[in-house]
């Protein structure tokens, strides 16, 4: 029998002062990159905002935080693959993933009747074949913009807990320490599943917490919150393979003219740069026993 140990796990560590400090090392994560546009606006693009305000979160962070490392995936206009960055986030051992991304919703699609043409059409055979015409209804197809807006903030759902267990326990294999011990553990052992999975539930519960506070916060500075939401389809994968809590943050629709102004202003992006910033500084203060519980009404 061995002792379980998560390569990024919340291992706590105590500070001069005697607390126990949980949260050491933030992993933020600007959504696209490079020749991934992401989403598109009527003038810009995802990646463009996601960096500006992943940026302005970083340094709000570094400044209220001096105690805490934050790193980020990128810091320029390039395109680290899904795989690269959750394996940046566990070779760090990150405490948290901060994801940032920008929604988009398709236009809507309407159809209606604009008059109607004539249509000629034959019955009968041989010398009885009769020539005839109808009225056939035309239409047209016009869109028109979304009105969807707001946020959400995604987490790893958990009816998918075994497949986050099982990257995290891969994972546990690359830092081959299980607290003294050097010998590789058998990922086939009952035991290590049932930590591996104990590990992962503990995650999801902080995940959620964490995803609770931000959109918390967003409802705090007036925004439309649409919620927390479990996700787990294709191109999630920063969520699945991160060992440690980790949400993705919807931080509004650039599909809605009046939020990709809002998201592309600097007064929206401190906004919500500062909106996340206090969901973590709360999330710290919850994990850290400095705060009570976080109640949903």
């Amino acid at each position: 029998m061995f002792s379980f140990f998560c390569v990024a796990s919340f291992k706590p560590v105590n500070d001069p002062k005697g607390k126990t400090q949980q949260l050491r090392t933030i992993i933020i994560d600007p959504g696209h990159g490079g020749s991934d546009v992401g989403a598109r606006g009527n003038y810009s693009f995802e990646k463009d905002i996601c960096l500006a305000i992943a940026l302005k979160l970083g340094k709000k962070l570094e400044k209220e935080m001096p105690d805490v490392k934050v790193l980020y995936t990128r810091t320029t206009d390039v395109y680290p693959e899904l795989r690269a960055r959750a394996d940046f986030a566990n070779a760090n051992k990150g405490d948290l993933f901060v994801s940032i991304h920008v929604n988009s919703a398709a236009k809507i699609r309407h159809t209606k009747l604009v008059g109607y043409r004539t249509q000629t059409y034959y019955v009968g055979t041989g010398a009885n074949r009769v020539k005839k015409t109808r009225k056939v209804p035309r239409y047209e197809t016009y869109y028109t913009p979304n009105p969807a807006k707001g946020t959400e903030t995604y987490i790893w759902a958990a009816d998918r807990t075994a497949q986050k267990a099982d990257n995290l326990a891969n994972e546990a294999l690359k830092e081959e320490i299980y607290e003294g011990e050097e010998s590789i553990p058998d990922l086939d052992d009952p035991e290590f599943k049932a930590r591996a999975l104990l590990w992962t539930k503990r995650y999801f519960d902080k995940s959620l917490l964490l995803a609770t506070l931000v959109e918390e916060e967003f409802v705090k500075a007036g925004r439309v919150s649409r919620g927390v939401k479990q996700r787990n389809e294709k191109g999630i994968w920063v969520l699945q393979a991160t060992g440690m809590p980790s949400i993705l943050v919807e931080t509004g629709f650039i599909s809605n003219k009046e939020e990709e102004d809002y998201l592309n202003s600097e007064a929206g992006q401190n906004t919500i740069a500062e909106n996340v910033f206090n969901s973590i500084k709360r999330f710290r203060e919850i994990t850290e026993g400095k705060s009570p519980v976080v109640q949903n009404n």
